[in-house]
């Protein structure tokens, strides 16, 4: 064993991921793991759990931990079950050290977070009825036209023109893709549009609740350039992204393993 003790643990058992976030007592990141979403939660969770500790000295005998995400009533180790809210709302105020407005793209659900100057939550709006405004929508649609996923970002930007996709639905909007590609449309050009979709609908999320710079972007679509570009363009703002976007959940989850507000925060 080497590296900070590990003092409490937060596990975001997501639809497409699944985290584990280990902090010091001081609120630090000792360790973490991140790895592709598994049907069997309990045990995936378990094993990611075993192999951090593994690696990380624990700092007493007992290290709480706090689950979240998708899967999080199915983490059977986790003392508590808290919504991805409070913990992506805790974890993206540690690790910019201010509020403002959070949004999270994930695999299954999109949420608009404001939060306030002391990092608690002031309002938010959720998408987790269809997938046309999450991660999936890209992830479904890049498989459809053969691109890598760590391709999406760039090829979009680089596209010199912009197919529009009227599509509203995921699965519309596969059948429109089909038929843009049989007349010819370039694939760059298709992917823009695609993005475009995407970002309409999560900046029509924002605007339900307001714009409150700074905009923070989170989750594992936050890696996707395009995105990022696009929404900093139509909001008007800069979007930042914090260090580790995907583990902000976690993050958050483990901060509240460790103890009440004021406890490790920014």
């Amino acid at each position: 064993m080497s590296g900070p003790h590990v003092a409490a643990i937060g596990v975001d058992a997501g639809s497409t991921t699944c985290k584990v976030v280990a902090v010091t007592a001081e609120g630090g990141v000792a360790g973490w793991r991140l790895e592709r979403g598994l049907p069997r939660v309990e045990e995936q969770t378990a094993l990611l759990l075993d192999d951090l500790l593994r690696d990380h000295p624990v700092a007493t005998g007992r290290v709480p931990i706090v689950a979240t995400g998708y899967g999080r009533r199915l983490v059977r180790r986790a003392e508590r079950a808290v919504t991805e809210i409070t913990c992506h709302a805790r974890g993206v105020f540690h690790a910019t050290g201010h509020g403002g407005t959070l949004l999270d793209v994930g695999g299954q659900d999109s949420k608009v977070i404001q939060i306030g100057p002391d990092g608690r939550v002031v309002d938010f709006a959720m998408n987790d009825k269809c997938a046309a405004g999450t991660g999936r929508f890209l992830e479904h649609t890049a498989a459809r036209l053969d691109v890598p996923l760590e391709e999406l970002g760039p090829r979009s930007c680089a596209a010199r023109r912009e197919q529009a996709i009227s599509s509203t639905c995921t699965v519309f909007a596969e059948s429109e893709i089909i038929s843009l590609l049989a007349h010819g449309v370039p694939v760059d050009g298709i992917l823009r549009g695609l993005h475009r979709s995407l970002v309409s609908r999560l900046v029509a999320m924002v605007r339900t609740l307001g714009v409150r710079p700074p905009v923070t972007l989170s989750g594992g679509v936050a890696q996707n350039s395009a995105v990022r570009a696009m929404l900093t363009e139509e909001l008007g703002v800069e979007v930042r992204v914090p260090a580790h976007p995907q583990l902000m959940g976690a993050l958050g989850a483990a901060l509240l393993a460790l103890g009440p507000p004021g406890n490790g925060t920014a």
